[in-house]
């Protein structure tokens, strides 16, 4: 028999024969046994980790497959023990995290949060013009599937996309790019990996490139913007931004981007949504499926030892 820690029950899975489902919600104080964490050969991991991956996975030493609830996988990979396959949840958040991204470019651009201050405060806001998604030029920045996602859906707001990734392909730029590119862009949505070559990436030079007024979105990892850098240029109003990510997270209670001008914060939501329950666990189904099989996984993470 093999085994899948999992913290989803076996009557969701419909596991294939020949594999024990041992549920595992996350609570590390709630661990299986160490007899059934020794068997065990795939793990589930929770979407919400409270706990050392490493520290649990040294506990199983006939561990071969990690399943990660979430598609960046920067804060786990590192914990990954030799010889052990590392999937991500690439696909699962897609939806979820395109909507977002729409939502936060109409609400920083039509002013949506004052209007919601001015509401709470029975203030009936003077008329001014506001500005519009449509004739905007996009940039996504770390084309991937979320950034086809978000393309799908700004389709219909009359706007021009600029796809950059990390290296060109046809119809993506290459971040090689940048420089030339940021100063046609009124939005600049980051959806890249946290990696070594992105921890930072939007600095104080990057952000002089940007347009005046231009918008900043951050759906990725908040180590990928310079917050002391961005905060500068808030604060001077010559940009925007939106935040669902930032630097440190959770942001402490005297941080000065709680009170920054020209932001809009989300509290690392864009993935938590109705949509990602039915998908992760399709995801699941078929991976466990897909290993009872012996055959290849999907999502395998490329592990940089």
């Amino acid at each position: 028999m093999t085994v899948v820690v999992t913290p989803f029950g076996a009557d969701e899975l419909s596991a294939p024969e020949g594999l024990t489902v041992v549920p595992f919600s996350g609570d590390a104080s709630n661990l299986p046994p160490d007899d059934v964490l020794a068997e065990a050969e795939m793990w589930v991991l929770p979407y919400d980790l409270s706990f050392s991956v490493g520290e649990i996975a040294a506990r199983m030493p006939r561990l071969r497959v990690i399943q990660a609830q979430s598609a960046g996988t920067d804060g786990i990979a590192a914990q990954i023990p030799d010889g052990v396959t590392l999937c991500n949840a690439r696909g699962v958040h897609d939806a979820a995290t395109a909507e977002l991204g729409v939502g936060a470019i109409i609400a920083s651009l039509r002013g949506i949060p004052a209007f919601v201050r001015a509401q709470d405060e029975q203030h009936w806001l003077p008329y001014r013009w506001w500005d519009s998604l449509a004739d905007k030029t996009v940039m996504i920045v770390g084309y991937g599937s979320i950034g086809h996602a978000l393309e799908r859906r700004l389709a219909g707001f009359e706007v021009e996309i600029v796809r950059v990734a990390g290296h060109a392909r046809e119809g993506v730029h290459a971040s090689s790019e940048l420089s030339e590119l940021l100063p046609t862009a009124d939005v600049v949505v980051l959806l890249t990996p946290l990696t070594d070559a992105t921890r930072h990436l939007v600095d104080a030079e990057f952000l002089a490139a940007m347009r005046d007024g231009a918008l900043l979105v951050n759906l990725a990892r908040g180590p990928v913007v310079d917050t002391e850098a961005l905060l500068a240029q808030l604060e001077d109003g010559r940009l925007r931004a939106a935040l669902d990510v930032t630097d440190p997270e959770p942001l402490p209670a005297d941080h000065p981007l709680w009170k920054a001008p020209n932001l809009l914060l989300t509290p690392h939501v864009a993935g938590g949504t109705s949509a990602m329950r039915p998908r992760i666990l399709a995801l699941v189904r078929d991976q466990l499926q897909r290993f009872a099989a012996g055959e290849d996984l999907l999502n395998q993470v490329r592990l940089h030892r």
